[in-house]
């Protein structure tokens, strides 16, 4: 079993943060394997042929891309802390992970073609100038299979960060995030166990933990930069919970019960959100959804929670039993 150890300042400097090369990451895995998320079907669907012809265009991308995507070590240039917090952007990681050396980049890979699942060998990581031709596997997934879709699973991971951290300040972090998978959970309030393998035990700095959410269902790892940086990638809470939804017709039946727009908005709160995250969701204006979530909250189908100057809704069990969640 191997911990990150939270001093009392570190965890109180913990933070949520976003990282598009992550998201990327779990991209490539999703898209090198049939797709076992819902929610991703559809673009799993679109992207999946074309991402494949692409990592097989030639030796070093094929050989790359498999490793990337079966290997239980990541390494470390795929994995960096994202730097920009909740602003992070995909130039500003890469510009990061380009600062590596052959020599570098060499290591980690060896480290994770002994963890693939089926090891194939080094023999395509041939040449000179590692850094930049990883980079630019990474820019172009990014670009072609994630940025078209990056404003919907931004806003999720942005309204998965606003419902923890209101968890955050009336729970404290150990029971705000939980068991974040079944490899990861927290161990009394300052410690993390983040994996099954006996390594030596991690002491995240001054500058405390960031948490990092992606759209997918399962999946964690750690993110690590010297001395002593860290962030643990988890899947954001409700992409389950979306990806199985009402049955189309409990859906069609909810809009006739209670209107279009305020069925909308009772099956969007399978996650917590503010007003302001779903009328930007639902493209109208603040008044609008204001007026539907105050017959929602009136009904006793939704609640408001104080954080800050921001109120968080969510659904009461009520509200859970109208929509058809499980």
């Amino acid at each position: 079993m191997t911990l990150l150890r939270l001093s009392p300042r570190a965890l109180s400097r913990s933070r949520f943060a976003l990282s598009p090369m992550a998201e990327t990451l779990g991209a490539m895995r999703l898209l090198a394997n049939p797709c076992l998320d819902p929610w991703m079907a559809a673009w799993h669907e679109r992207h999946a042929p074309a991402f494949r012809a692409r990592v097989g265009a030639d030796r070093f991308t094929a050989g790359l891309a498999r490793l990337l995507t079966t290997s239980g070590w990541l390494p470390d240039f795929v994995t960096l802390p994202p730097p920009g917090g909740m602003r992070t952007t995909m130039a500003k990681e890469l510009e990061v992970a380009r600062r590596f050396s052959d020599a570098e980049i060499r290591a980690q890979l060896e480290l994770s073609e002994q963890h693939a699942e089926v090891p194939h060998g080094l023999d395509w990581l041939a040449g000179t100038d590692f850094a930049a031709r990883c980079a630019q596997l990474m820019s172009v997934v990014w670009r072609d299979h994630v940025l078209p879709d990056w404003p919907r699973r931004r806003a999720l991971l942005e309204r998965e960060v606003t419902y923890r951290a209101g968890l955050v300040a009336v729970h404290g972090w150990s029971k705000a995030l939980g068991s974040m998978n079944r490899r990861s959970e927290w161990v009394d309030d300052d410690a993390i166990r983040f994996s099954n393998r006996p390594l030596a035990d991690r002491v995240v700095g001054a500058e405390g933990m960031l948490f990092v959410p992606v759209s997918l269902s399962r999946g964690t790892w750690l993110c690590e930069a010297p001395p002593a940086a860290f962030a643990l990638v988890y899947p954001a809470r409700g992409v389950a919970v979306e990806s199985a939804g009402p049955a189309p017709d409990r859906a069609g039946a909810l809009e006739r019960l209670i209107g279009a727009v305020r069925a909308r908005i009772l099956l969007e709160l399978s996650r917590p959100a503010t007003t302001t995250e779903l009328a930007t969701l639902l493209e109208i204006s603040l008044g609008t959804t204001g007026g539907h979530i105050a017959i929602l909250r009136d009904a006793g189908l939704i609640e408001g929670t104080r954080v800050g100057r921001r109120v968080v809704y969510r659904r009461t069990d009520d509200g859970d039993r109208l929509a058809g969640a499980p």
